[in-house]
């Protein structure tokens, strides 16, 4: 079985989302863009990580599977494909669960909390001591919810590099450890050398980090600075405007450096025009904020208008999305299913074949 075992010998990439309410142009530009980009091309697999959302919201159960619900929908809506790429949910997939244990093996404690995007987390959600040890644990889940699929690459917003880097070591380390290849080989010469994983490749989307309409944070759901993918016109227009950017006066020379010209350059396809207005800001040439913003807010309208037209046929219809997700899980558990027989093999694991079905 070939370690690029896809559809059509395809090259395989994994990425996805924990389920923290609707997505957000920040995902669009970050990731979720490139993920459709590459259905024709890939064998792509998009994980729901309902799981990992249980680190922080453990009372909110009910919640977390509304939410997988909406990211679905909205990955529907951005024009993710069932038909080209697997959409599936974590906690259906009992082999990435196996592979998080024996992966834990692998990594140090210490270098499991040194991860710059755990810290981070930790402190924006104020955990301070109180988060429980399935918080850091997800970092080590994380690699197995990637490398359960053996992808080549994994599309990724900028913040979630250096998670994927520990995802680099344990494969690096697995293969070193359990199948012989050589701890100085290049990361591309793994799997010939007879290594089950591939190295996975971060792929960063063409903006890595849109930041929030509040000119301050990145884009995020929970700092009330998001524009959704559900957002409807009007709202559209209504946060746009909120953009800070802290100039006075339409002839003061403005800063073409600041968030509303990363929202110019993001969203204005026409790439004279946003020339144009680079120059006009710059030189205080008698154009406003407010003007620029309201290019601004019918650029995105028009980006999610074919968006919102999608979004509809699925819109109270969670039958049809759970039915999507359903097929998606009995594809990917065949994969992750073949990864983890492979592990087991190598590690010397006493196992027998088996299969997942679903009723």
């Amino acid at each position: 079985m070939s370690t690029l075992d896809a559809i059509e010998g395809k090259p395989r990439i994994l990425t996805g989302d924990t389920p923290t309410g609707q997505l957000h142009l920040g995902h669009w530009v970050g990731s979720v863009k490139r993920r459709v980009s590459l259905q024709d091309s890939h064998d792509c697999y998009f994980i729901i990580a309902n799981m990992h959302a249980y680190t922080t919201r453990l009372a909110k159960s009910d919640e977390i599977k509304r939410d997988s619900i909406a990211i679905v929908r909205d990955y529907l809506a951005m024009g993710i494909d069932p038909e080209k790429a697997t959409i599936f949910l974590q906690s259906e997939i009992p082999a990435i669960a196996e592979l998080t244990f024996l992966f834990a093996m692998l990594l140090p404690f210490n270098r499991v909390m040194r991860n710059p995007t755990l810290k981070t987390e930790i402190e924006l959600k104020g955990l301070g001591e109180t988060y429980s040890f399935g918080f850091p644990l997800y970092a080590v889940g994380q690699t197995a919810d990637i490398l359960a699929f053996r992808p080549v690459g994994v599309p990724v917003g900028e913040d979630q590099v250096p998670h994927l880097e520990m995802t680099r070591e344990v494969a690096r380390r697995f293969n070193q450890v359990f199948c012989a290849v050589d701890e100085h080989c290049e990361d591309e010469d793994h799997v010939r050398l007879g290594g089950v994983f591939p190295v996975p490749r971060a792929e960063i989307g063409e903006v890595g980090r849109l930041m929030g309409i509040d000119g301050v944070n990145k884009m995020s759901k929970s700092l009330n600075n998001a524009i959704f993918i559900a957002d409807d016109p009007k709202e559209v227009e209504k946060k746009v405007k909120k953009i800070f950017t802290g100039r006075q006066s339409p002839t003061e020379p403005g800063d073409t450096n600041n968030v509303l010209f990363q929202y110019v350059r993001t969203f204005i396809t026409d790439k004279a025009r946003v020339a144009e207005l680079e120059e006009k800001y710059a030189k205080g040439d008698n154009i406003g904020d407010g003007h620029v913003k309201l290019e601004v807010a019918a650029a995105v309208n028009e980006l999610l208008a074919p968006m919102r037209e999608r979004r509809a046929k699925y819109e109270g219809r969670d039958d049809l999305v759970l039915e999507i997700l359903k097929a998606g899980c009995e594809r990917a558990n065949k994969v992750a299913e073949a990864t983890l027989e492979r592990v087991k093999h190598h590690a010397n694991l006493v196992s027998w074949p088996r299969r997942l079905s679903y009723m």
